[in-house]
């Protein structure tokens, strides 16, 4: 891809449930944009774009549109552009369907993930993890220390727009 041979990098844009070939392709459509190269593209040409190919019709082209209208006439920089594109898939992580995740996780109904729960998980996926790895995991979305995730914890973890470090 051409934008990686200028030094681009998707792993910079990295987020919990956006992978690299969505990273890639949003990537595309905003250098399609991005006529001058000049990594900015303006919000009056996206929308400009977006009403002569009449997609205003549909309703996620129209939450987008309602979405640059916060950035008036100021441009957007990848990041901004990212963060507009995901937002309406991040939408679809409701609390509900959260729970659900969670709770394949916590099949001994504790109310929290254990290190014996991700480690099951990890198994049934056919992964050989270190148990020093697992507990990482654990440490990184636990946040009160005790060695376990909470359901609040998993859902604060799942919807975050940045991976935790």
């Amino acid at each position: 891809m051409a934008s990686q041979s200028s030094g681009w990098s998707w792993k910079k844009y990295e987020r919990p449930g956006l992978m690299q070939d969505e990273i890639e392709e949003i990537k595309a459509a905003f250098d399609l944009f991005d006529v001058d190269g000049t990594q900015r593209i303006h919000p009056r040409d996206l929308r400009m774009c977006i009403q002569s190919l009449n997609l205003r019709r549909n309703q996620v082209v129209r939450h987008i549109l309602n979405d640059l209208e916060r950035f008036g006439a100021k441009p957007i920089d990848f990041k901004a552009f990212l963060d507009i594109m995901t937002a309406k898939m991040g939408e679809r992580d409701t609390k509900e369907d959260v729970s659900k995740v969670f709770r394949l996780f916590d099949d001994d109904r504790t109310g929290s993930i254990s290190l014996k729960n991700l480690q099951r998980v990890a198994r049934e996926l056919g992964e050989q993890l270190p148990v020093e790895a697992l507990e990482e995991m654990i440490a990184r979305a636990d946040s009160d220390a005790d060695g376990k995730v909470t359901e609040d914890d998993f859902y604060v973890l799942m919807t975050e727009k940045t991976f935790p470090y």
